[in-house]
């Protein structure tokens, strides 16, 4: 069996074509289609549902793939630890943040740059199941994400910081002029928040529900700089993570009022796959987080 059997299988599962699978592993579709064969017969299965295009991966298949995810990984962060025994640590680091933590991925990638310049890193926005899959489907090598509230699986953490909540509403409305702000008073205003798909969003709703309302948000979004636009531009109010005014602060028409009654926090930290040997790039992130205060990080607000 060689790696790029495995290679060409991961990215025909990617692609979903024969054609954009081989153009992505820079070969010909025959020997795209022929290594893939040949992986079968080695394994005694069939793996890929044919007709006149792909169909898909039989059951089988999908075992093949899951295991083929893990076997290319290990094979990268094998390449990855020998390199950096010859040059140093080198390598693309792929981490995916769930919006409200963007404003502290700076706090660990700066240390991470500065201890090991040849080293990379992709930051995707993504919610807390797409960071969880792309874990486990070894496309990530580590998530910031929220560590108590939706249960985590087969991964390791490390806590970061605690997000607390405010109310963003423009300095000339009906709280504007407010030192706290109940959740129940907040659920009247009409309010601007983020998708129902990110799990920001399902704490903010459950934070309301117990706290005997429900908020009838005018606009949705999964863009934090076009909540703050629409907050500041179109007379909205909105429920932010404290952090975001480390990134945005608060300008000067806007108030951040924090809520109460109840007042909640969070946790948010590192997950990484709970695998050995650890792979170096996962181990420099960690090591950079610990050597932050993220906490002290987040909690200075920007200048507006």
């Amino acid at each position: 069996m060689l790696i790029q059997q495995l290679t060409y299988l991961a990215a025909l599962a990617r692609e979903r074509h024969f054609g954009r699978a081989a153009a992505a592993c820079h070969v010909t579709q025959p020997t795209l289609s022929s290594g893939i064969r040949r992986l079968e017969g080695e394994l005694g299965v069939q793996i890929v549902q044919r007709t006149q295009r792909f169909e898909g991966l039989t059951p089988e298949g999908e075992r093949v793939l899951k295991w083929s995810k893990r076997i290319l990984a290990d094979a990268q962060a094998l390449k990855d630890d020998l390199g950096s025994m010859r040059q140093g640590l080198r390598g693309r680091l792929r981490l995916g943040a769930i919006p409200t933590s963007l404003p502290s991925i700076s706090a660990l990638t700066v240390p991470l740059r500065a201890a090991h310049p040849e080293v990379t890193v992709s930051v995707l926005s993504l919610n807390s199941r797409e960071i969880e899959r792309g874990l486990h489907d070894y496309d990530l090598h580590a998530g910031l994400t929220y560590l108590d509230n939706e249960p985590l699986h087969g991964v390791r953490t490390l806590p970061l910081y605690r997000e607390r909540y405010l109310l963003l509403t423009p300095a000339e409305g009906p709280h504007g002029d407010a030192g706290t702000i109940a959740w129940s008073d907040a659920a009247d205003l009409p309010l601007c928040l983020l998708t129902p798909d990110m799990q920001n969003r399902r704490i903010v709703e459950e934070i309301f529900h117990r706290a005997g309302t429900t908020p009838h948000p005018v606009m949705e979004t999964n863009s934090i700089s076009t909540l703050y636009a629409h907050v500041r531009e179109g007379g909205l109010s909105s429920v932010v993570a404290h952090p975001w005014l480390h990134q945005y602060g608060v300008p000067s028409d806007l108030r951040a009022i924090p809520l109460v009654e109840p007042i909640e926090s969070h946790s948010i930290g590192l997950v990484v796959l709970d695998r050995e040997p650890e792979p170096l790039l996962v181990r420099a992130l960690l090591e950079a987080a610990r050597s932050v205060d993220v906490e002290a990080v987040v909690e200075t607000p920007a200048h507006t």
